[in-house]
């Protein structure tokens, strides 16, 4: 009976999971809206409860800072879906970090307190180094249906870019943000 009340609720979930629309999000809107943007390492990763969701809480090393609310990043980030308790909880759009691998979040921080990758895929840029030692920044397309501000289906188109330029698009964008909400 417990055997078929999860395969039950994991068909419920991929339903679920299937049915991923997300906003898109410009550079600059993703930059605005973040709580911080951060470079950093994955050093851990752990599924935990949060609420009735499963969550992979990803723990970090940051390596730069370009925005933080209170001062410091956060160090764990939660994405959803993952495992935890034996239970597996699938969510389309979430991205799957690795272990010792270098990233670029756009991060935000809800009333809960757990940090999150903002848009899901659309907020994390893989960092790789190229040939010649320069640092690269990259993000796929995402893969899940897309709308625009007006709610009309939107094409996401992958990015890939030196991580010096991202970064100095990215602060751009927070100084304009700035200067629109009247602040010096």
């Amino acid at each position: 009976m417990r055997a078929l009340a999860i395969i039950v609720f994991s068909a419920c979930l991929q339903q679920a999971a299937e049915a991923t629309t997300l906003q898109q999000l410009t550079l600059e809107e993703m930059a605005q809206q973040s709580t911080a943007i951060v470079r950093a390492k994955v050093t851990g990763s752990s599924g935990v409860w949060h609420g009735t969701d499963v969550f992979t809480v990803y723990q970090f090393e940051t390596l730069e800072t370009v925005k933080s609310q209170n001062g410091a990043p956060p160090v764990e980030v939660g994405v959803p879906g993952g495992i935890a308790g034996g239970v597996r909880q699938v969510v389309a759009g979430a991205p799957l970090l690795r272990q010792g691998r270098e990233y670029v979040l756009f991060l935000w921080t809800g009333r809960s307190g757990l940090a999150q990758v903002i848009g899901l895929s659309q907020g994390l840029f893989a960092v790789e180094r190229s040939s010649a030692g320069d640092v690269i920044a990259t993000r796929g397309t995402a893969g899940e249906r897309m709308l625009d501000r007006a709610g009309h289906a939107a094409r996401d188109e992958a990015l890939s870019m030196p991580w010096a330029e991202l970064r100095s698009k990215v602060i751009q964008a927070l100084k304009a943000g700035t200067m629109a909400a009247g602040r010096p």
